[in-house]
């Protein structure tokens, strides 16, 4: 590497939208309290945090808003690729030639019409993999709300054939076009000197589905667990925490609580709330839409909830939210699906049920409920500990910078 260590961070959004935003942002402080200078790249927004580099951002682009045919014309051009991103990582790299260069999501936004230009300045370039989008078009392995691997093997018409995006036939062939063009182009497969995969089971999908498995580094995600105190008192309910959308499984979680008599809080908001809330009412679920909760209020509402349930029937990949309940001292129940039973010991940090099944989710809350107060402490310390000797943000730097050195 050159003497001054310099991280080109790209991601479309320069703010905390969500998880992988989080994860993005947790990354540049971390490289930067270890003396690197960190130049963003991303998508200019009303919400970015201040940079001396915004300048270079690209255009915004907002989905939904309304626009003319023109303007969504140009949108959807710059969705398969972007030539003003290119002009500006080119222009970005000329005044401050990085070391190593992290992306993490541009689909849509920027693109990977930028990872040409890196590959051709010579930039070592890793990318985050926050979800399935470099093997299945629509990012999660979903159609029609079940799993579906229709793709594999190259059969990307699957996108449009069963209009996996939005259900839509238009923006699902947006999305196949996309993905003709950059693979066509080799935006991904050859520009990518690493992927990084943040669960050991999106490293092993990827692999199956004609990644290179010596071309995927499995990093997890990080956590302070110092930064987290656990409760003093348990509040006798169970607790969700994220989007209320249909791939997270909480009509499953509505009526395993209605059938186990227990408690339940939704913290967030998504597009499956009014639906959610017809079917508490069906189901006579005790629970309470508690809506978007700034980070204090939520930290507070898992610390004293029972456990933390994540009933996902999708490949969910390596949730952040799992590791936050663990530093605050709280099991965790969990569906056997994707990245998740990878991140629960069994009996020790929490219960593992099987994706989408009412009755054994009820079991499992059932079970966890009728523990004794000082039993559920000690599964939560359990997982406090993992979490503090494996998740613990000195652990993630070492691992990266590892990544960094060998390709570099």
């Amino acid at each position: 590497m050159t003497q001054t260590r310099r991280l080109l961070a790209i991601n479309n959004y320069f703010y905390r939208r969500g998880g992988a935003e989080s994860v993005f942002l947790d990354h540049i402080d971390l490289f930067i309290a270890a003396g690197w200078d960190v130049v963003p790249f991303a998508m200019q927004h009303p919400a970015n945090l201040p940079s001396p580099w915004a300048g270079h951002f690209v255009s915004e682009i907002e989905y939904g808003r309304a626009s003319g045919p023109l303007t969504k014309a140009r949108q959807a051009a710059k969705i398969v690729f972007s030539l003003e991103a290119r002009r500006n990582i080119r222009a970005l790299i000329g005044r401050a030639r990085p070391s190593v260069a992290h992306a993490h999501n541009v689909y849509h936004h920027i693109s990977p019409s930028i990872f040409g230009t890196l590959k051709a300045e010579g930039v070592p370039l890793v990318m985050t993999a926050h979800d399935l989008k470099v093997a299945c078009p629509a990012y999660k392995m979903l159609s029609r709300g079940i799993v579906c691997e229709r793709c594999r093997g190259g059969r990307i018409h699957n996108v449009l054939l069963h209009r996996c995006v939005k259900d839509s036939a238009i923006v699902s062939g947006l999305v196949l076009m996309e993905t003709l063009v950059h693979r066509s182009l080799g935006l991904y497969r050859d520009t990518l000197d690493r992927l990084i995969a943040p669960s050991r089971f999106y490293r092993d999908k990827l692999v199956a589905w004609g990644w290179d498995a010596d071309r995927i580094a499995h990093i997890p995600n990080c956590i302070d667990a110092s930064a987290y105190a656990p409760a003093a008192d348990e509040g006798g309910y169970f607790v969700y925490a994220g989007r209320l959308a249909p791939e997270k499984g909480l009509a499953t979680l509505l009526r395993a609580a209605a059938l186990a008599r227990q408690k339940l809080v939704l913290a967030g908001s998504g597009p499956e709330e009014e639906r959610l809330r017809r079917l508490a009412e069906h189901f006579g679920t005790d629970v309470v839409f508690a809506g978007h909760l700034d980070k204090p209020a939520l930290q507070r509402l898992i610390g004293e909830a029972l456990a933390l349930v994540l009933p996902s029937e999708w490949y969910e990949n390596a949730p952040i939210s799992l590791l936050e309940a663990y530093a605050l001292g709280r099991p965790v129940i969990g569906a056997r699906i994707g990245g998740i039973p990878e991140l629960i010991a069994e009996g020790e940090t929490g219960l593992l049920v099987e994706s989408g099944n009412a009755a054994a989710l009820a079991e499992a809350m059932a079970a966890l409920a009728a523990l004794s107060p000082t039993a559920r402490i000690r599964m939560g310390a359990h997982g406090r500990d993992w979490v503090g000797r494996e998740f613990s943000p000195g652990r993630y730097r070492e691992r990266t910078l590892t990544l960094y050195e060998a390709i570099c």
